[in-house]
């Protein structure tokens, strides 16, 4: 796997200009080979473990998002507009780039695809970047994102880091995630992002059971 952060810029000057912007993080940066991209903020914490079962996952799902911060949208029917909740609830539609493995190929859509428009609104806020991407995911394939559970929450994991704790209980910032949601949701002329209530743990994800012990013989073929 390969990081999506990887400082490939010949340049300092240059290189600091591009780092400026929330967009650099999708950048199609040449010296990432791998099929797989491991995006992960800077105060994440993950163990190895976890990091490899979200590779396995993506393995069997390489189309789709896999990672473990899950956010959700709905229809605010008072306001008449899409709504933005980070509440625990039974269903989700995005996984965060905070803790992601996704295809390198939607580095190349994000860049070349969506307009300047998105992605300079994305730079000035510098926020929203991981709702566009999972927008643009979700456009393409038409299917939800998937999450990964972890030992430890990421949610109790990310608000023990003073400076992004108080990034996210920042009002502000969650008003503006609101507001890119229906930006990004009138440009694609549709909302395209689809709920799900599939998690993967790794205590029940492919077990090593052998097949001839089990009841229902044919579940891992589902």
């Amino acid at each position: 796997m390969a990081s999506s952060t990887t400082d490939i810029s010949p340049d300092s000057s240059v290189k600091a200009q591009l780092l400026e912007v929330m967009s650099s993080r999708f950048l199609p940066y040449e010296t990432i080979v791998t099929d797989a991209v491991l995006s992960l903020d800077e105060d994440t914490v993950l163990s190895t473990t976890e990091v490899d079962f979200a590779f396995t996952v993506w393995q069997s799902f390489p189309e789709r998002i896999v990672g473990y911060p899950a956010r959700s949208h709905f229809w605010d029917s008072n306001k008449e507009r899409w709504g933005y909740t980070s509440k625990w609830t039974n269903d989700y539609s995005m996984v965060l780039t905070g803790a992601a493995i996704y295809h390198r190929y939607y580095h190349h859509l994000y860049t070349n695809y969506l307009p300047t428009s998105l992605k300079s609104m994305v730079d000035q806020l510098a926020n929203c970047e991981d709702i566009l991407m999972n927008f643009l995911v979700s456009a393409v394939t038409k299917l939800p994102p998937i999450k990964v559970t972890q030992k430890k929450q990421y949610k109790e994991t990310m608000m023990g880091q003073s400076s992004r704790a108080s990034r996210w209980a920042d009002p502000d910032h969650f008003a503006q995630r609101q507001t890119c949601m229906n930006k990004f949701a009138s440009w694609f002329g549709a909302m395209p992002l689809v709920h799900s209530q599939m998690r993967l743990d790794p205590v029940l994800f492919k077990d090593q059971v052998s097949i001839l012990r089990k009841k229902y013989r044919d579940i891992e073929r589902l």
